[in-house]
Protein backbone atom coordinates (compact mmCIF):
# COMPACT_ATOMS: atom_id res chain seq x y z
CA UNK A 1 0.00 0.00 0.00
CA UNK A 2 0.95 3.44 -0.42
CA UNK A 3 2.33 5.45 3.06
CA UNK A 4 -0.16 5.55 5.76
CA UNK A 5 -2.27 8.31 6.64
CA UNK A 6 -2.87 7.57 10.44
CA UNK A 7 -1.72 5.07 12.30
CA UNK A 8 -2.80 3.64 15.87
CA UNK A 9 0.43 2.73 17.57
CA UNK A 10 0.61 0.47 20.64
CA UNK A 11 1.83 2.64 22.89
CA UNK A 12 3.29 2.02 26.29
CA UNK A 13 5.88 4.74 27.36
CA UNK A 14 8.63 1.88 27.53
CA UNK A 15 11.43 2.07 25.60
CA UNK A 16 10.85 0.28 22.19
CA UNK A 17 7.41 2.58 21.49
CA UNK A 18 9.10 5.76 23.10
CA UNK A 19 11.61 5.83 20.17
CA UNK A 20 8.97 4.44 17.71
CA UNK A 21 6.94 7.20 17.68
CA UNK A 22 9.12 10.13 16.98
CA UNK A 23 10.86 7.50 14.24
CA UNK A 24 7.20 6.84 12.36
CA UNK A 25 7.17 10.66 12.04
CA UNK A 26 10.50 10.78 10.18
CA UNK A 27 9.20 7.67 8.56
CA UNK A 28 6.10 8.96 6.87
CA UNK A 29 6.26 12.54 6.35
CA UNK A 30 2.88 14.30 7.53
CA UNK A 31 1.64 10.94 9.01
CA UNK A 32 -0.93 11.31 12.17
CA UNK A 33 -0.22 8.84 14.92
CA UNK A 34 -2.60 8.16 17.63
CA UNK A 35 -1.05 6.98 20.45
CA UNK A 36 -3.40 4.33 22.34
CA UNK A 37 -2.38 2.81 26.08
CA UNK A 38 -4.39 0.08 27.57
CA UNK A 39 -4.10 0.44 31.29
CA UNK A 40 -4.12 -3.02 31.88
CA UNK A 41 -2.49 -2.83 35.69
CA UNK A 42 1.24 -1.22 35.00
CA UNK A 43 0.88 1.15 38.09
CA UNK A 44 2.82 4.14 38.18
CA UNK A 45 4.11 3.53 34.58
CA UNK A 46 1.25 5.13 32.96
CA UNK A 47 2.18 8.29 35.33
CA UNK A 48 2.92 11.18 32.22
CA UNK A 49 2.19 8.90 29.43
CA UNK A 50 0.25 11.51 27.48
CA UNK A 51 2.14 14.45 27.94
CA UNK A 52 5.60 11.91 27.18
CA UNK A 53 3.55 10.88 24.06
CA UNK A 54 2.81 14.26 23.09
CA UNK A 55 6.02 15.74 23.67
CA UNK A 56 7.43 12.80 20.73
CA UNK A 57 4.88 13.48 18.40
CA UNK A 58 2.01 11.80 18.97
CA UNK A 59 -1.40 14.16 17.53
CA UNK A 60 -3.39 11.93 19.54
CA UNK A 61 -3.48 10.21 23.15
CA UNK A 62 -6.16 7.95 23.90
CA UNK A 63 -5.24 5.67 27.18
CA UNK A 64 -8.34 3.19 28.06
CA UNK A 65 -8.89 1.35 31.36
CA UNK A 66 -9.07 -2.23 31.22
CA UNK A 67 -7.95 -3.35 34.15
CA UNK A 68 -11.14 -5.11 34.96
CA UNK A 69 -11.94 -6.76 31.60
CA UNK A 70 -8.25 -7.78 31.25
CA UNK A 71 -8.90 -9.54 34.64
CA UNK A 72 -12.33 -10.83 34.56
CA UNK A 73 -12.47 -11.70 30.49
CA UNK A 74 -9.00 -12.45 29.82
CA UNK A 75 -6.51 -13.71 33.12
CA UNK A 76 -9.56 -16.01 34.97
CA UNK A 77 -10.43 -17.51 31.26
CA UNK A 78 -6.43 -19.04 31.46
CA UNK A 79 -6.99 -19.64 35.44
CA UNK A 80 -10.18 -21.69 34.30
CA UNK A 81 -8.07 -23.69 31.90
CA UNK A 82 -5.17 -24.29 33.94
CA UNK A 83 -2.91 -22.74 31.02
CA UNK A 84 -0.08 -22.66 31.96
CA UNK A 85 3.37 -22.55 28.93
CA UNK A 86 5.88 -24.93 29.79
CA UNK A 87 5.31 -26.02 32.97
CA UNK A 88 5.89 -22.37 34.62
CA UNK A 89 5.29 -19.18 32.75
CA UNK A 90 1.64 -18.13 33.47
CA UNK A 91 1.11 -16.22 30.22
CA UNK A 92 0.97 -12.84 31.25
CA UNK A 93 2.68 -11.39 28.75
CA UNK A 94 0.69 -13.87 26.00
CA UNK A 95 -2.76 -12.93 27.57
CA UNK A 96 -2.39 -9.17 27.88
CA UNK A 97 -1.74 -8.65 23.72
CA UNK A 98 -4.84 -10.22 22.34
CA UNK A 99 -6.74 -7.32 24.19
CA UNK A 100 -4.58 -4.68 23.29
CA UNK A 101 -4.44 -5.63 19.83
CA UNK A 102 -8.29 -5.80 19.91
CA UNK A 103 -8.91 -2.09 21.41
CA UNK A 104 -6.04 -0.39 19.08
CA UNK A 105 -8.43 -1.78 16.21
CA UNK A 106 -11.44 0.09 17.90
CA UNK A 107 -9.15 2.91 18.16
CA UNK A 108 -8.41 3.12 14.33
CA UNK A 109 -12.01 2.52 13.48
CA UNK A 110 -13.02 5.58 16.18
CA UNK A 111 -10.58 7.97 14.54
CA UNK A 112 -10.69 6.91 10.67
CA UNK A 113 -6.98 5.45 10.93
CA UNK A 114 -5.44 3.00 7.94
CA UNK A 115 -3.23 1.32 10.14
CA UNK A 116 -2.09 0.21 13.23
CA UNK A 117 1.50 -0.33 14.85
CA UNK A 118 3.56 -2.09 17.49
CA UNK A 119 6.88 -1.87 18.77
CA UNK A 120 7.26 -5.99 18.93
CA UNK A 121 10.67 -6.67 17.33
CA UNK A 122 11.29 -9.51 14.56
CA UNK A 123 12.23 -12.23 17.02
CA UNK A 124 10.14 -12.47 19.55
CA UNK A 125 6.41 -13.60 20.27
CA UNK A 126 4.51 -10.36 20.27
CA UNK A 127 4.83 -9.34 16.89
CA UNK A 128 2.60 -12.61 15.85
CA UNK A 129 0.38 -11.81 18.69
CA UNK A 130 -0.06 -8.16 17.71
CA UNK A 131 -0.59 -9.37 14.25
CA UNK A 132 -2.83 -12.32 14.36
CA UNK A 133 -4.98 -10.13 16.10
CA UNK A 134 -4.81 -7.45 13.87
CA UNK A 135 -5.82 -9.83 10.89
CA UNK A 136 -8.77 -11.28 12.61
CA UNK A 137 -10.42 -8.26 13.68
CA UNK A 138 -10.11 -6.18 10.66
CA UNK A 139 -7.57 -7.39 7.77
CA UNK A 140 -7.94 -4.34 5.85
CA UNK A 141 -5.87 -2.22 7.89
CA UNK A 142 -2.09 -2.36 7.26
CA UNK A 143 0.25 -3.48 10.00
CA UNK A 144 3.15 -1.43 10.58
CA UNK A 145 6.23 -3.00 12.42
CA UNK A 146 9.08 -1.04 12.15
CA UNK A 147 11.39 -3.70 13.68
CA UNK A 148 11.05 -5.51 10.54
CA UNK A 149 11.00 -2.29 8.48
CA UNK A 150 14.56 -2.28 6.75
CA UNK A 151 14.78 1.62 6.92
CA UNK A 152 14.74 0.97 11.10
CA UNK A 153 18.22 1.69 12.29
CA UNK A 154 17.76 1.42 15.91
CA UNK A 155 18.98 -2.47 16.49
CA UNK A 156 19.58 -2.78 19.68
CA UNK A 157 18.43 -1.39 23.04
CA UNK A 158 21.66 0.40 23.52
CA UNK A 159 21.41 2.26 19.81
CA UNK A 160 17.01 2.83 20.85
CA UNK A 161 18.68 4.99 24.49
CA UNK A 162 21.14 6.73 22.38
CA UNK A 163 18.47 7.55 19.83
CA UNK A 164 16.07 8.76 22.65
CA UNK A 165 18.68 10.70 24.73
CA UNK A 166 19.60 12.70 20.84
CA UNK A 167 15.74 13.93 20.19
CA UNK A 168 15.25 13.97 24.32
CA UNK A 169 13.08 11.55 24.66
CA UNK A 170 12.82 10.52 28.85
CA UNK A 171 12.65 6.55 28.61
CA UNK A 172 12.78 4.35 32.10
CA UNK A 173 15.67 2.59 30.55
CA UNK A 174 19.26 3.24 31.01
CA UNK A 175 22.54 1.23 29.98
CA UNK A 176 23.25 0.36 33.06
CA UNK A 177 20.20 -1.07 33.17
CA UNK A 178 18.50 -2.32 29.94
CA UNK A 179 16.08 -5.20 31.20
CA UNK A 180 13.13 -5.66 28.97
CA UNK A 181 10.04 -5.48 31.16
CA UNK A 182 6.14 -5.87 30.40
CA UNK A 183 4.10 -5.17 33.02
CA UNK A 184 0.09 -5.81 34.00
CA UNK A 185 -2.25 -6.96 36.65
CA UNK A 186 -0.71 -10.39 35.94
CA UNK A 187 2.72 -10.49 36.10
CA UNK A 188 5.74 -8.96 35.41
CA UNK A 189 8.45 -9.98 33.03
CA UNK A 190 11.79 -9.58 32.98
CA UNK A 191 14.49 -10.35 30.02
CA UNK A 192 17.62 -9.14 28.15
CA UNK A 193 21.00 -8.11 29.75
CA UNK A 194 22.60 -11.03 32.03
CA UNK A 195 19.23 -12.99 31.93
CA UNK A 196 20.29 -13.94 28.69
CA UNK A 197 23.05 -16.27 29.59
CA UNK A 198 21.11 -18.82 31.46
CA UNK A 199 24.33 -19.80 33.30
CA UNK A 200 23.77 -16.11 35.32
CA UNK A 201 21.41 -16.71 38.17
CA UNK A 202 18.69 -13.53 38.57
CA UNK A 203 19.84 -10.67 40.69
CA UNK A 204 18.23 -10.07 44.16
CA UNK A 205 17.59 -6.45 42.78
CA UNK A 206 15.66 -7.71 39.87
CA UNK A 207 12.47 -8.62 41.43
CA UNK A 208 9.55 -5.67 41.48
CA UNK A 209 6.62 -7.34 42.12
CA UNK A 210 8.42 -9.58 44.92
CA UNK A 211 11.10 -9.90 47.56
CA UNK A 212 14.01 -11.69 47.08
CA UNK A 213 13.45 -15.69 49.25
CA UNK A 214 16.07 -14.32 50.91
CA UNK A 215 14.25 -11.39 52.41
CA UNK A 216 10.87 -13.03 52.81
CA UNK A 217 9.51 -12.74 56.70
CA UNK A 218 10.02 -16.40 58.50
CA UNK A 219 6.44 -16.59 59.41
CA UNK A 220 3.47 -17.71 57.31
CA UNK A 221 0.68 -15.98 56.42
CA UNK A 222 -2.85 -17.30 55.08
CA UNK A 223 -5.27 -16.22 52.41
CA UNK A 224 -8.46 -17.69 51.52
CA UNK A 225 -9.98 -17.24 47.92
CA UNK A 226 -13.80 -17.55 47.44
CA UNK A 227 -14.77 -19.32 43.75
CA UNK A 228 -17.82 -19.51 42.30
CA UNK A 229 -18.01 -21.73 39.26
CA UNK A 230 -14.01 -21.48 38.70
CA UNK A 231 -13.83 -17.19 38.91
CA UNK A 232 -12.53 -16.06 42.20
CA UNK A 233 -15.09 -13.89 43.48
CA UNK A 234 -13.72 -12.87 47.11
CA UNK A 235 -10.81 -12.39 49.10
CA UNK A 236 -10.51 -13.55 52.94
CA UNK A 237 -14.50 -13.25 53.13
CA UNK A 238 -14.74 -9.73 51.23
CA UNK A 239 -16.11 -10.02 47.73
CA UNK A 240 -14.16 -7.88 45.32
CA UNK A 241 -13.70 -7.30 41.39
CA UNK A 242 -11.56 -9.32 39.88
CA UNK A 243 -8.44 -7.14 39.30
CA UNK A 244 -8.61 -5.75 42.94
CA UNK A 245 -8.21 -9.32 44.46
CA UNK A 246 -5.34 -9.73 42.09
CA UNK A 247 -3.72 -6.73 43.30
CA UNK A 248 -4.49 -7.31 46.67
CA UNK A 249 -3.30 -11.02 46.61
CA UNK A 250 0.32 -9.17 44.66
CA UNK A 251 0.88 -7.35 47.30
CA UNK A 252 0.64 -10.26 49.95
CA UNK A 253 2.21 -12.76 47.90
CA UNK A 254 5.16 -10.41 46.64
CA UNK A 255 6.10 -10.14 50.16
CA UNK A 256 6.74 -13.92 50.79
CA UNK A 257 8.46 -14.08 47.09
CA UNK A 258 5.79 -16.10 46.09
CA UNK A 259 5.49 -16.60 42.21
CA UNK A 260 9.41 -16.08 40.78
CA UNK A 261 9.71 -17.55 37.65
CA UNK A 262 13.38 -18.22 35.68
CA UNK A 263 13.23 -20.43 32.48
CA UNK A 264 14.33 -21.00 28.84
CA UNK A 265 11.68 -21.21 26.73
CA UNK A 266 10.62 -22.09 23.52
CA UNK A 267 9.54 -18.58 21.21
CA UNK A 268 6.80 -19.69 18.58
CA UNK A 269 9.64 -18.69 15.96
CA UNK A 270 11.91 -21.20 16.78
CA UNK A 271 14.49 -19.77 19.06
CA UNK A 272 14.71 -20.15 22.92
CA UNK A 273 14.71 -17.20 25.00
CA UNK A 274 15.51 -17.45 28.86
CA UNK A 275 13.11 -14.88 31.00
CA UNK A 276 12.38 -14.03 34.88
CA UNK A 277 8.86 -14.15 35.72
CA UNK A 278 7.20 -12.71 38.70
CA UNK A 279 3.17 -13.90 38.82
CA UNK A 280 2.32 -13.61 42.43
CA UNK A 281 -1.15 -13.13 42.35
CA UNK A 282 -1.64 -15.64 39.89
CA UNK A 283 0.47 -18.22 41.32
CA UNK A 284 -1.64 -18.02 44.32
CA UNK A 285 -5.09 -18.11 42.83
CA UNK A 286 -3.64 -21.01 39.88
CA UNK A 287 -2.88 -22.94 43.42
CA UNK A 288 -6.06 -22.56 44.83
CA UNK A 289 -7.92 -23.04 41.35
CA UNK A 290 -6.43 -26.46 41.35
CA UNK A 291 -7.07 -27.46 45.14
CA UNK A 292 -10.75 -26.70 44.26
CA UNK A 293 -10.77 -28.92 41.23
CA UNK A 294 -9.36 -31.63 42.89
CA UNK A 295 -12.06 -32.36 45.42
CA UNK A 296 -14.63 -31.20 42.74
CA UNK A 297 -13.99 -32.81 39.19
CA UNK A 298 -14.28 -36.09 38.42
CA UNK A 299 -11.55 -38.48 37.41
CA UNK A 300 -12.09 -38.78 33.61
CA UNK A 301 -12.46 -35.02 33.31
CA UNK A 302 -10.22 -33.75 35.02
CA UNK A 303 -7.50 -36.07 33.38
CA UNK A 304 -8.64 -34.77 29.74
CA UNK A 305 -9.01 -31.16 31.28
CA UNK A 306 -5.24 -31.41 31.92
CA UNK A 307 -4.48 -32.00 28.09
CA UNK A 308 -7.03 -29.28 27.27
CA UNK A 309 -4.96 -27.20 29.14
CA UNK A 310 -1.46 -27.71 27.34
CA UNK A 311 -3.82 -26.93 23.83
CA UNK A 312 -4.99 -23.79 25.63
CA UNK A 313 -1.34 -22.62 26.68
CA UNK A 314 0.01 -23.14 23.25
CA UNK A 315 -3.45 -20.88 21.64
CA UNK A 316 -2.94 -18.08 23.98
CA UNK A 317 1.28 -17.87 23.78
CA UNK A 318 1.10 -18.05 19.50
CA UNK A 319 -1.34 -15.06 19.71
CA UNK A 320 -4.38 -17.59 18.50
CA UNK A 321 -7.00 -15.82 20.87
CA UNK A 322 -9.23 -15.03 18.40
CA UNK A 323 -9.92 -18.15 16.95
CA UNK A 324 -12.94 -20.96 16.96
CA UNK A 325 -10.93 -23.02 18.44
CA UNK A 326 -10.11 -20.69 21.40
CA UNK A 327 -13.50 -20.36 21.91
CA UNK A 328 -15.36 -23.87 21.62
CA UNK A 329 -12.35 -24.71 24.37
CA UNK A 330 -13.71 -22.00 26.49
CA UNK A 331 -17.43 -23.95 25.68
CA UNK A 332 -15.56 -27.27 27.11
CA UNK A 333 -13.83 -25.45 30.22
CA UNK A 334 -17.22 -23.55 31.10
CA UNK A 335 -19.01 -26.85 31.09
CA UNK A 336 -15.70 -28.43 33.18
CA UNK A 337 -16.19 -25.26 35.86
CA UNK A 338 -20.36 -25.41 37.17
CA UNK A 339 -19.13 -27.10 40.50
CA UNK A 340 -15.85 -25.79 40.70
CA UNK A 341 -17.21 -23.03 43.41
CA UNK A 342 -15.95 -23.02 47.28
CA UNK A 343 -12.96 -21.88 49.59
CA UNK A 344 -9.90 -21.92 49.68
CA UNK A 345 -6.96 -21.84 52.14
CA UNK A 346 -3.55 -21.26 51.14
CA UNK A 347 0.27 -20.64 53.09
CA UNK A 348 2.74 -18.50 52.00
CA UNK A 349 5.97 -18.71 52.97
CA UNK A 350 9.25 -18.08 51.42
CA UNK A 351 8.60 -17.82 47.87
CA UNK A 352 5.94 -20.69 48.16
CA UNK A 353 2.00 -21.02 47.78
CA UNK A 354 0.66 -24.21 49.45
CA UNK A 355 -3.15 -25.46 50.31
CA UNK A 356 -4.12 -25.54 53.57
CA UNK A 357 -7.38 -26.29 53.39
CA UNK A 358 -10.28 -26.35 50.73
CA UNK A 359 -14.07 -26.85 51.19
CA UNK A 360 -17.15 -26.84 48.13
CA UNK A 361 -20.74 -27.64 48.28
CA UNK A 362 -20.04 -29.27 45.48
CA UNK A 363 -16.95 -31.54 46.95
CA UNK A 364 -16.71 -34.96 45.57
CA UNK A 365 -14.81 -36.18 48.35
CA UNK A 366 -16.54 -38.51 50.44
CA UNK A 367 -14.92 -39.20 54.10
CA UNK A 368 -16.63 -42.64 54.39
CA UNK A 369 -14.97 -43.54 50.99
CA UNK A 370 -11.73 -42.40 51.28
CA UNK A 371 -10.99 -43.50 54.84
CA UNK A 372 -9.08 -46.35 55.75
CA UNK A 373 -12.23 -48.07 57.24
CA UNK A 374 -13.73 -50.57 55.81
CA UNK A 375 -17.25 -51.12 54.59
CA UNK A 376 -20.29 -48.57 53.89
CA UNK A 377 -20.16 -47.73 49.82
CA UNK A 378 -17.23 -49.48 49.20
CA UNK A 379 -16.78 -53.37 49.35
CA UNK A 380 -13.26 -54.84 49.20
CA UNK A 381 -13.92 -57.71 47.96
CA UNK A 382 -15.20 -56.16 44.54
CA UNK A 383 -12.18 -55.71 44.40
CA UNK A 384 -11.27 -59.12 43.68
CA UNK A 385 -12.96 -59.20 40.30
CA UNK A 386 -12.15 -55.64 39.57
CA UNK A 387 -8.05 -55.94 39.66
CA UNK A 388 -8.76 -59.86 37.65
CA UNK A 389 -10.69 -57.80 34.81
CA UNK A 390 -8.47 -54.89 34.60
CA UNK A 391 -5.29 -57.06 34.71
CA UNK A 392 -6.64 -59.80 32.06
CA UNK A 393 -5.02 -58.07 29.17
CA UNK A 394 -1.07 -58.45 31.00
CA UNK A 395 -2.00 -62.09 32.17
CA UNK A 396 -2.71 -63.36 28.89
CA UNK A 397 0.41 -61.64 27.16
CA UNK A 398 2.54 -63.12 30.02
CA UNK A 399 0.89 -66.79 29.20
CA UNK A 400 1.30 -66.59 25.52
CA UNK A 401 4.80 -65.06 25.22
CA UNK A 402 5.67 -67.36 28.11
CA UNK A 403 6.37 -64.60 30.60
CA UNK A 404 5.58 -66.29 33.61
CA UNK A 405 8.30 -68.69 33.39
CA UNK A 406 11.42 -68.88 35.99
CA UNK A 407 14.16 -67.65 34.73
Amino acid sequence: MSNPKKIVLAYSGGLDTSVILPWLKERYPGVKVVAFAADLGQGDELDGLKAKAKASGADQVVVKDLRQEFAEQFCFKVLKAGAVYEHDYLLGTSIARPLIAREQVAVAHATGADAVGHGATGKGNDQVRFELTYMALDPSLAIIAPWKDPAFKLRSREAAVDYAVAKGIPVPTTKKKIYSRDRNLWHISHEGADLEDPANEPKDDLWVLSVPVSKAPNRAEYVTIDFVAGVPTALNGKPMPGHKIILKLNEIAGRHAVGQADLAENRLVGIKSRGAYETPGGTVLCTAHRALESITLDRETMHYKQQVALKYAELVYYGQWFTTIREALDAFIDRTQQDVTGRVKIKLFKGRATPAGVTSPKTLYNLDLASFTMGGLYNEADAIGFIRLFGLPMKVEALLRGNNKKS
